[in-house]
């Protein structure tokens, strides 16, 4: 449960102890919560198989720190995931590529050899540890890839569409390789790996999958006609560029049982150079064909946001309005969320959860956080896409700031005496 005390904001900032030293340190009030602290984002929902203390999410967010040349999951990963656990929260796991063929990022998570499971486990483990649940976002990359990292082959994709994409090798973020279209018995063994994954990621421990079916990778570029040319049953109309989506998401489904799997997708979304004709239409049957398995959520990317850039400041989170009346079951928002705008769109109806990622990055609390209307410590833009433990692991809880912060004060108040 989210921790009663509430500390009153104070007037210095959690980050900059110089600048503080003559402030009043905060004052713990006694368990009458403030304000909206019983908003509805803060209060117990039921997600598929799990019963959560509250509707703060971490979202997944590739942050390559796997050892190499492996993609083996590494003890700084699992003390990161630990950190940012909460009693009864719900945390998605940085994208897992499910074969070699699947990769896009040197450096980035997959899951499909043994010496990734011990690695998988103790973030599963950790987890667990502080009470929370942890769902494993799966992914194929598709043309988002580069021969460098998938062993010399080419990436592949529904299509072939010419597009301006990055993929991330030993020389750092390059344009990716030219790709080719599967041909149409390829499809299956792929669909194999998704519940090859599956069966790993169950066996490490975790609670459930999410289908990375968002961002341009392989299942997004299926789903999208602007990336999906074929003529077969996977092309054309969208009740056959949803096939392979089906596919995949039945493979999970057989594995952890639709009400532990989630799907991710980003209706009108700019990375990866994707498009569609009339993605409203797309992504509202998306939604109603997701509903009719009675997966545990469905989890929106808004189109305001790009990756880890916010690109339209200002806009209203519109695709999970538009889907809601098609999806019966809990809806997950996400995409340049504060603490007003989750509180609001939770409290209207639209969405029942609303995941972070880059404020959880830098404030491993961020339920506690949230919920008491606490500074937020600012996240580290050059931190995201690789390093070490710094500015990733290394961030302090707020109770921790604070007391790091009276020691500061007492000390001075010492030498002043």
């Amino acid at each position: 449960m989210l921790i009663a005390a509430y500390f009153k904001r104070s007037e210095f900032s959690t980050f900059d102890l110089n600048a503080s030293r003559d402030a009043p340190l905060p004052e713990v009030l006694n368990p009458t919560l403030k304000g909206n602290i019983m908003a509805k984002l803060f209060t117990s929902r039921n997600v598929g198989a799990y019963d959560l203390d509250h509707g703060v999410v971490l979202a997944p967010m590739t942050r390559l720190r796997t050892i190499q040349p492996d993609d083996i999951p590494s003890p700084m990963m699992a003390d990161f995931y630990g950190q940012r656990a909460s009693e009864g929260g719900l945390v998605i796991i940085e994208a897992a590529s499910i074969s070699q063929q699947a990769r896009s990022y040197l450096g980035a998570a997959s899951i499909y050899h043994d010496g990734q499971d011990a690695g998988w486990k103790a973030i599963a483990d950790a987890v667990h540890a502080k009470g929370g649940r942890a769902f494993l976002q799966l992914i194929h990359g598709g043309r988002q890839s580069h021969v460098e990292v998938n062993d010399g082959r080419d990436p592949v994709a529904p299509s072939v569409v010419p597009f301006d994409g990055v993929a991330l090798t030993q020389d750092g973020f390059v344009p990716v390789s030219p790709h080719r279209a599967l041909e149409t018995h390829e499809i299956a063994g792929i669909v194999d790996d998704f519940r090859r994954a599956a069966q790993r990621a169950k066996k490490a421990g975790f609670d459930g999958v999410e289908l990375h079916g968002a961002n341009g990778y392989l299942v997004d570029q299926f789903i999208q006609d602007g990336t999906n040319r074929r003529t077969d049953e996977y092309g054309g109309p969208i009740e056959n560029r949803v096939r392979f989506l089906r596919e995949a998401l039945e493979a999970l489904i057989s594995v952890f049982g639709a009400d532990r799997v989630g799907v991710r997708i980003s209706p009108s979304g700019e990375w990866g150079g994707v498009s569609d004709s009339d993605p409203e239409a797309t992504f509202s049957y998306v939604a109603k064909v997701l509903g009719s398995y009675g997966i545990a959520y469905l989890h929106v990317i808004e189109p305001r946001v790009k990756g880890d850039d916010t690109l339209h400041h200002g806009h209203g989170a519109v695709a999970a309005a538009y889907l809601r009346p098609h999806f019966p079951g809990p809806i997950i928002a996400a995409g340049g969320f504060d603490r007003e705008s989750a509180i609001e769109i939770v409290d209207s109806g639209v969405a029942d959860l609303v995941a972070f990622g880059r404020h959880f990055s830098s404030n491993p609390d961020l339920p506690y956080r949230l919920a008491h209307d606490l500074p937020l410590t600012p996240y580290v833009r050059a931190a995201f896409w690789g390093g070490n433990e710094e500015n990733y692991s290394d961030f302090p809880a707020y109770e921790v700031q604070q007391a790091d912060l009276r020691a500061v004060q007492d000390e001075e108040s010492a030498e002043a005496a």
